[in-house]
């Protein structure tokens, strides 16, 4: 079981903290053109959405730390406007490494929770298999500007809104809606690489993301472009095909707690087998059940792995 966890661990380490050993030297940032003025770049990390315009530039998330000077290489390669605002859909340092970077531009926008996470640092995890703690941020890498329940850029003929949902990813999570281009930042409510990495400790749930996706969904576009925290644009089937898959693992992990049954007796008996295709190398089948469990039974248990 140690080696498990420690496993996971390092997998949540690279993912989203700066891993000591990881080359960022050789790290290209991708730019495409999603719609309207919205761009999406890629590189390590989760995606970075930019508003694009006479005004200058809104960015959504802005990667680590080491590719920020990347990061502004690739905005200069489609415009010689100025950055003016950076949104934080969330907390994780794989969207918000670059924050001291650019606020040296312009101010960082995030809900209330995001900055209090930053400043005070933290333990991540599902309290079990993934956990590892994070450092307080400097002063300079902290929001300088936060809402409590959803605020409104009006840039580049956009009335781009930050809505925050409460308990998902994390207690800190804000979607951004771009309605002119008809484009939707989804932060980490919403990803392609199969189960999700939700982040107990950081105050996330799997019912918060539930309900979330329950909100969004309805009120979208049926051709809304949808850039996910992480993986390459998509749709609104998309969306509904990762909601279904969440309410009903949740539901067949709820059903066996009910009869009773363990963590270990819902592993032996592979209740998420009919799920395995979401299974990934980030979060597998077996780490997507301990966090359904411990978010469901409100198990805070498991051994607590350290990371500087």
């Amino acid at each position: 079981m140690r080696r498990i966890s420690l496993l996971a661990s390092v997998v949540l380490v690279n993912f989203i903290c700066l891993a000591q050993d990881q080359d960022f030297s050789k790290v290209q940032i991708k730019v495409s053109k999603v719609a309207g003025n919205v761009y999406m770049l890629q590189g390590a990390g989760g995606n970075i959405g930019a508003s694009v315009g006479e005004d200058g530039i809104v960015l959504v998330d802005d990667q680590y730390a080491p590719l920020a000077e990347k990061i502004q290489a690739a905005l200069k390669g489609i415009t010689d406007k100025p950055v003016r605002f950076v949104i934080n859909t969330h907390y994780h340092p794989d969207h918000t490494g670059s924050d001291e970077f650019f606020q040296k531009q312009a101010p960082i926008i995030a809900h209330d929770n995001v900055r209090k996470r930053l400043e005070e640092g933290g333990t991540t995890g599902n309290y079990r298999a993934i956990n590892f703690s994070s450092k307080p941020r400097p002063k300079e890498a902290l929001p300088i500007l936060t809402f409590d329940h959803d605020m409104t850029v009006h840039l580049n003929g956009e009335d781009i809104r930050a809505l925050h949902f409460a308990s998902g990813h994390t207690d800190g999570d804000s979607v951004v809606f771009f309605p002119k281009s008809n484009v939707v930042h989804m932060g980490d409510d919403f990803v392609t690489y199969g189960f999700p990495f939700i982040d107990l400790s950081g105050g996330g749930s799997v019912e918060g993301i539930i309900a979330a996706l329950d909100e969004i969904i309805p009120k979208l576009p049926a051709d809304v472009k949808v850039i996910p925290g992480h993986g390459p644009v998509s749709n609104v089937d998309d969306m509904r095909r990762y909601l279904a898959m969440l309410k009903d693992t949740k539901a067949v992990v709820e059903n066996g707690i009910k009869q009773g049954k363990t963590i270990d007796q819902l592993k032996q008996e592979n209740v998420l087998a009919p799920w395995q295709k979401w299974s990934g190398e980030f979060i597998n089948s077996e780490q997507w059940l301990v966090t359904l469990y411990n978010d469901l039974t409100g198990k805070k248990s498991g051994e607590f792995i350290k990371h500087n």
